[in-house]
């Protein structure tokens, strides 16, 4: 039998992205009526731009119980020096900014429905990458919103985190990212989407990440 979810109503932000399409994909499968957003529906790196796209998802959907916020810019790596505030700004903008503005637009209508905030996160928030120092500092900074907007949005709104791994790799780096796992395998997309829908279902969850990473953590000693 499939138990179709009460929850049914989901916003996500950055849904034409390879992880987003695959989470979004994942809750239709599951019953679920879902607002798949690209840039063109909302620019997260404003404030204005998050609450327009919450106010066009909500009036679509009529309502919200979950949002999850799968959008990201500045992942490109660069050596240290030669760094811009350019390619700072576009790593925390959407990342960080995106993540608090749009988590404020859409508190309102989580609270209504005492929905859940799911941010995908990344496991560069808990290791230090030279040649993505922005990148790295941007997902620290979204990892810390996780457990802020947990407290702030409490009881009413869990808030909870992903964390991914090598999940979206490029051709031909997948053997050199598997070999840094202890599952000796890369991950995909739909591994994403399988945390995210338990976490839209997990009623004593929030303020915390789910790290899916097939144990690169583990095995480099970073989670410590």
């Amino acid at each position: 039998m499939n138990l179709r979810t009460p929850h049914t109503r989901a916003l996500i932000a950055g849904g034409t992205g390879r992880v987003g399409a695959a989470i979004a994909a994942r809750l239709r499968a599951e019953g679920w009526d879902v607002y798949a957003a690209g840039s063109a529906d909302g620019d997260l790196r404003t404030k204005a731009g998050a609450a327009a796209l919450v106010s066009r998802a909500t009036t679509e959907l009529g309502g919200l119980d979950l949002v999850v916020h799968a959008a990201g810019d500045g992942f490109a790596p660069k050596p240290f020096a030669e760094v811009t505030e350019n390619d700072w700004d576009d790593a925390l903008d959407v990342t960080a900014k995106g993540t608090f503005f749009l988590a404020q637009a859409a508190a309102p209508a989580l609270r209504e429905a005492r929905g859940v905030l799911v941010i995908v996160e990344d496991v560069a928030a808990y290791q230090a990458w030279p040649s993505f120092a922005a990148h790295c500092a941007a997902k620290a900074a979204q990892a810390m919103l996780t457990r802020v907007l947990a407290r702030a949005l409490a009881p009413d709104v869990r808030v909870c985190g992903v964390a991914p791994g090598a999940v979206a790799v490029e051709p031909g780096q997948e053997e050199r990212r598997a070999a840094e796992t202890l599952l000796g395998r890369v991950g995909s997309p739909e591994d994403v989407a399988d945390a995210v829908l338990y976490l839209s279902r997990a009623g004593y969850v929030t303020g915390t990440t789910l790290v899916v990473d097939g144990g690169r953590l583990a095995k480099s000693g970073a989670g410590r």
